[in-house]
């Protein structure tokens, strides 16, 4: 492969087309350590050691990845699109980040002077997006992908939320089958959604009819005669976190099962290099993207879910690319045999980019692990746009304008949801009070809203985005802070329901990593992080409009469907009797600011203390 995306595009296609016809899955990157080929390399420099052909022994192959890139086909707003340096004093620093334009200019210029370079992701590429890619089914952000020269993703939770045969399409390509097709050829005719250039991985995602991967489970890139494997999976909990209509007739199973199966199907078929590309991932011990996560030791500074998975999954995986949590972090966290091994994550939303350097030893096949680089890079956007992606970006806004700019209401500041960072969100509370009123228009009995934390993406920033003006809240940014398309659903709920439903936000699935509902105007409680477990929710500290909640009384709770159906681990949720079905979330929201906001009276943010935290 040559080191420009622009020659690179034929020979990688050709080569994928060759790698899927033998039955092969093709992309990869590292394998396991060999002892001679380490002691080797202490001894000498890496590229010195000759074979029998008059080749170099080993070569240098540079994995470039990114995850959890949601569409984010423009800059993100506000919190969303910074990360945090640690500088050399100790204190931290913003750095605005992140969008297309800016990450296809990062990995271009990070791929110069490497004939052998993959690029590779961690799934959560699509959905969840801002209008611009989700008004259009994620075309747009698919074919910024495709020019971006992506070699393979793994699949994460969010490409499943427009369901299983979708995902297929944006695979295979095809118009959508309601929307049809977005724009036309130079002769008029409608021009075809072409899909995917690179495999999308599903190795632990089966149909229950068949028993076989949905989708490819593993790719095995080639060049010159190097051959690395790349598996691909989500995690195991996909289906507690996603809509039950979208999954139906699929199997999600388990991680390390599911990587040792694959590992040993590549080691048959000679494939000694094999790296893993995991949609779940883990919480580091510090926010800065730079901080050193093996201090005091190796992996030290990282866990949650992929700690386990990386200390578990076979010794012939020789490195984790990962996802889901939206953090940044470069680990060694040592295999079952004890030997280091590079796990890796790079943020979201295009910010972050992780290069790492993989010593390929032709002999073995093998990665040399004691070689293995990797590092974080930041997205700048005092980088050079790419120009392609602001043609791309310049012809899809000029379809989504006349949604896109359409004002919808008024803030007076800045209201923080996703980067709020505190268990309750200003957003959050605005979101709630916005449902609790669609509520109350359908039935007057409505008495409280709980809204999941995971269901805001973004920020509502009071600086402009474009011409609307400081303070004015656009469609599209709405579109943004709520892209889902859930109903909002009312449903009968006990006092002892609601009361175990809280609880369930720091216990069972959601006890190492809780999940803290946005509650609206007049219920208020205290959560005490002291504790732990359904003990954390301060059980005589409930109230609703000043009362204790009545274990015995029904109460009409607004929800979304999501969490209706039992979503992100609220199974008492899911038991609500009396069902109503209203308008979709972000019409109740756009219905909100046009009730309760204008231009001379904008909507302040909440104060977001109705949840007292004891830490």
């Amino acid at each position: 492969m040559s080191a420009t995306s622009q020659p690179r595009r034929p020979r990688r296609r050709a080569a994928r087309v060759l790698a899927l016809t033998a039955g092969l899955a093709t992309v990869g990157a590292l394998a396991a350590a060999l002892p001679a080929a380490a002691g080797q390399e202490q001894g000498q420099d890496r590229m010195a050691a000759v074979g029998h052909h008059g080749k170099k022994r080993t070569v240098d192959v540079q994995l470039l990845s990114f995850n959890d890139f949601h569409g984010n086909l423009q800059a993100p707003a506000g919190s969303s699109g910074q990360v945090t340096e640690k500088q050399p004093d100790g204190t931290e620093k913003k750095i605005d980040a992140g969008g297309a334009e800016y990450l296809a200019t990062s990995l271009r210029t990070a791929r110069k002077g490497h004939p052998y370079s993959i690029t590779a992701a961690a799934g959560d590429l699509i959905g969840a997006s801002p209008l611009l890619s989700g008004l259009f089914h994620d075309e747009p952000s698919v074919e910024a992908l495709n020019k971006m020269d992506l070699d393979v993703s793994s699949v994460g939770n969010h490409e499943f939320d427009e369901g299983a045969a979708e995902l297929s399409r944006i695979q295979n390509g095809g118009c959508h089958p309601k929307d049809g097709c977005y724009e036309k050829d130079k002769h008029g005719k409608a021009k075809e959604f072409k899909g995917a250039d690179f495999p999308y991985l599903t190795a632990n995602v089966t149909k229950e009819k068949t028993g076989k991967s949905l989708l490819k489970p593993y790719f095995v890139w080639k060049h010159k005669g190097v051959k690395i494997g790349f598996i691909g999976l989500t995690l195991e909990g996909t289906p507690d976190i996603v809509s039950a209509d979208g999954i139906k007739g699929l199997k999600f199973h388990d991680e390390v099962e599911t990587i040792n199966k694959y590992a040993k199907v590549l080691d048959k078929q000679g494939v000694k290099s094999i790296v893993t590309l995991i949609h779940e991932g883990g919480s580091p011990a510090s926010q800065a993207y730079n901080y050193d996560c093996d201090s005091p030791g190796a992996g030290d500074g990282i866990s949650g879910p992929i700690a386990a998975i990386a200390k578990n999954a076979s010794p012939k995986v020789d490195a984790f690319v990962t996802g889901h949590t939206h953090q940044a972090y470069v680990c060694t966290i040592p295999d079952p045999a004890g030997k280091p091994r590079m796990v890796t994550s790079a943020s979201s939303y295009g910010k972050l980019y992780t290069d790492t350097t993989l010593t390929y030893d032709r002999k073995t096949k093998d990665i040399v692990r004691t070689g293995v680089q990797s590092a974080n890079h930041v997205v700048s956007r005092t980088q050079p746009k790419a120009a392609d992606m602001t043609r791309l970006i310049d012809r899809w806004n000029k379809l989504a304008a006349p949604i896109a700019n359409r004002p919808v209401g008024y803030i007076s500041g800045d209201i923080p949801g996703r980067g709020a960072g505190t268990p309750e969100s200003p957003l959050g509370d605005l979101i709630a009070d916005a449902q609790l009123a669609h509520a109350k228009s359908l039935d007057p009995k409505a008495a409280v809203a709980l809204m999941n934390p995971g269901g805001i993406r973004s920020d509502l920033v009071h600086k402009a985005s474009g011409s609307e003006g400081d303070g004015v809240v656009t469609y599209g940014e709405a579109f943004t802070v709520q892209p889902f398309a859930n109903t909002v659903n009312l449903v009968d709920l006990t006092g002892a329901q609601l009361l175990t439903a809280l609880r369930q936000q720091v216990s069972g699935s959601n006890e190492a990593s809780p999940k803290i509902l946005q509650i609206s105007d007049g219920l208020t409680y205290t959560l005490d992080m002291t504790k732990t477990g359904a003990d954390r929710i301060v059980t005589d500290s409930v109230r609703l409009n000043g009362k204790p909640l009545d274990a015995n009384a029904t109460y009409r709770v607004a929800l979304n469907s999501f969490l209706a159906g039992g979503g992100d681990g609220f199974a008492e949720l899911g038991k609500g009797t009396k069902p109503l079905v209203g308008a979709d979330d972000l019409k109740a929201l756009n219905d909100y600011f046009a009730a309760n906001s204008s231009a001379a009276k904008p909507i302040a943010p909440p104060k977001a203390d109705r949840i007292t935290v004891v830490k």
